[in-house]
């Protein structure tokens, strides 16, 4: 919600009007100095929209801001050239409205034009998200980055590496968006306060790594040449993506990393398809570069990649963990149900890569039970596991 300052205004007025942390309305409007603010001035306020209110007979000011709990100056403030002495019937008027209300809806396939939209939303009502693009799908779809909070410990949580693990995609953005609810509405979570978390630990979350792949899953294959030829070729002639994991160019971009790469590349299908191809060379797909470059341009202290299915969380490579890995996998066992798992017969992950390369804690956490990709019912279940270890992650 935009406001225009009056003369006297502050960031602390507006935070004691409308019972938001003053660091939000700070970092909603980082272009501006909040000691320099000008009459007029356009400034952001996180967490509130304005709808339009018709007067009705006998209305005042007071009464509209007594009966939806607000500080009738929050309505004199967008409405800076009304008279509240002199309403009129029938009357527009402009009033805050506190968000407390979900952006991310759960009752239908995740797709990318999906994610795009509820990107933009969550945005444009909290404006302290950063939000930037981090490279390109094969198909030159914007793959984004979402950052959140000002603390020195800095966090990244991804998911959709696989296409039809899609699931992954709203399950982390629910989080977020409930993130953001506590945050505006000074509320906790599993009754753990969130401001001070904002304060001490900057997320960053990329929810999907493979748009391209996401997409075909859902829609089935793209209309444009020579991908739809090439995916249906790949995928034997069916018209059924339900088992593809992989990129548009049929790599999967989980077994792309230079963490014992060869040892995939030798044991894995030589061609591309649904699955297991780990490609030419690793990091050869944009997908994978693009999470790449942002992880060695970034100081991350922990990485979550989240996958389907398993209900499990590994935690090791090589022996390369540092001993606080098992600390917080403990915490996420806890948090979740969900097994740890230190070492598996794998190479070549996100995660794998992470601790080979940093020595710093690394986990692939493998969400829900079934047959990918699961299916919608399952959600509700499957965020109560993934809110704990999201929590934890910022706690810990």
């Amino acid at each position: 919600m935009q406001i225009n300052v009056r003369q006297g205004d502050s960031f602390w007025y507006y935070s004691q009007l409308f019972q938001i942390p003053i660091q939000l309305i700070i970092d909603s409007n980082r272009q501006i100095n909040p000691s320099k603010l000008a009459v007029g001035q356009s400034v952001q306020i996180p967490g509130f929209v304005s709808t339009r209110h018709q007067i009705s007979s006998n209305e005042t000011i007071w009464k509209i801001a007594t009966q939806r709990s607000l500080n009738q100056d929050a309505i004199f403030l967008l409405n800076q050239t009304i008279n509240p002495n002199q309403l009129q019937i029938g009357q527009l008027i402009q009033i805050p409205v506190r968000v407390t209300w979900r952006i991310i809806n759960d009752n239908e396939a995740y797709d990318y034009q999906q994610l795009i939209e509820d990107v933009r939303e969550l945005a444009s009502l909290y404006p302290f998200i950063i939000t930037q693009v981090i490279g390109n799908s094969i198909m030159g779809k914007d793959i984004y980055e979402l950052r959140i909070g000002n603390g020195r410990k800095s966090v990244h949580v991804n998911s959709s590496f696989h296409a039809n693990e899609w699931i992954t995609t709203p399950i982390i953005l629910r989080f977020l968006n409930d993130y953001l609810l506590g945050l505006t509405n000074n509320g906790a979570i599993s009754n753990i306060a969130l401001n001070p978390l904002y304060q001490s630990t900057l997320l960053s979350m990329v929810p999907m790594v493979n748009p391209d792949g996401v997409n075909l899953v859902i829609q089935g294959p793209p209309q444009e040449e020579p991908y739809q030829s090439d995916v249906i070729n790949m995928n034997n002639g069916s018209l059924d993506f339900s088992n593809w994991k992989a990129n548009i160019r049929g790599v999967d971009l989980n077994n792309q990393y230079p963490a014992k790469w060869e040892i995939e590349k030798e044991r894995k299908t030589d061609t591309p398809g649904p699955r297991d191809y780990p490609g030419p060379n690793p990091l050869s797909e944009p997908e994978a570069q693009a999470i790449a470059d942002l992880t060695r341009a970034s100081d991350f202290r922990r990485v979550n990649a989240f996958h389907t299915q398993g209900q499990v969380i590994y935690w090791g490579f090589e022996n390369l963990e540092p001993p606080e890995s098992e600390v917080i996998v403990n915490e996420y066992a806890n948090v979740s149900g969900y097994q740890p798992i230190k070492t598996v017969d794998s190479y070549a992950g996100y995660k794998d890569w992470f601790i080979q390369e940093w020595n710093r804690p690394g986990y692939t956490i493998e969400l829900g039970l079934g047959t990918n990709p699961l299916p919608l019912t399952q959600f509700d279940q499957i965020y109560r596991s993934a809110r704990g270890i999201l929590l934890a992650n910022l706690y810990m």
